[in-house]
């Protein structure tokens, strides 16, 4: 599903100050994976996000996307991808500050062109699905931060992609409040069986995850399978 081969990025190129975020990064994803990608601040792993979810692309290297080199597609044809492929969930939520939950989790839809009966119907059961179906009609300065979570994760499920891409996704949450959206992750990624990316920097919250990848100074320094009792190796 993701072939990442020798992906550098690169910022300032060919300035005095040219610096290397990425620094030749070899990794494949399968379809149905609950992956974990781990780094502190400064790793790479943010650029590493961006490339993966199609919001940059890099420098050097080739990145397949279900077979398709991301780099040969067009603005409108990224964007495709973006709405229809991947959804997303951030650590500030980026929900709209004066829609309802309900119009939150549409927007999406209403992007690609669906009916507004179909986006009601699928925005009500995505609701339910996060336990935020009580919530429909408050704004966002309404909810707290777990409920404002749990309705991003609800809205990047919209179009119905096959992976999501979390960035820190329990960054701003309390542990309690953490977990609960790790375990929404969970049952996304097992029930039905879409590809789940977590982006953090915290190991404790990657061992919640069933592959562990490091990322450290631009380059991918382990990569485990998590068998929970053990640590398999894949990649060092």
């Amino acid at each position: 599903m993701i072939e990442l081969t020798n992906i550098v990025k690169k910022f300032f190129c060919g300035q005095p100050n040219e610096l290397i975020v990425l620094k030749g990064i070899d990794l494949s994803i399968k379809k149905g994976e609950f992956v974990s990608i781990v780094g502190q601040s400064g790793s790479g792993k943010s650029t590493l996000m961006n490339i993966i979810g199609a919001l940059d692309k890099p420098t050097e290297g080739e990145y397949l996307l279900n077979n398709i080199p991301i780099a040969s597609l067009t603005d409108d044809e990224l964007s495709e991808v973006r709405n229809e492929q991947i959804g997303f969930v951030f650590q500030n939520f980026n929900l709209i500050p004066r829609s309802t939950a309900l119009s939150n989790v549409e927007l999406p839809m209403l992007y690609k062109g669906i009916d507004k009966e179909t986006r009601n119907k699928r925005a009500i059961e995505l609701l339910r699905t996060v336990e935020m179906d009580d919530r429909l009609d408050h704004l966002p300065n309404e909810l707290s931060g777990g409920q404002k979570q749990r309705i991003a994760i609800a809205r990047s499920l919209a179009n119905d992609p096959p992976i999501l891409l979390a960035d820190e996704p329990t960054g701003a949450l309390d542990v309690k409040t953490g977990n609960l959206v790790m375990d929404i992750f969970k049952r996304i990624n097992r029930i039905e069986k879409k590809t789940v990316i977590i982006i953090t920097h915290s190991e404790e919250l990657a061992l919640e995850t069933d592959r562990i990848i490091t990322i450290r100074d631009g380059l991918v320094v382990s990569d485990y399978l998590n068998n929970k009792d053990k640590l398999q190796k894949v990649i060092l």
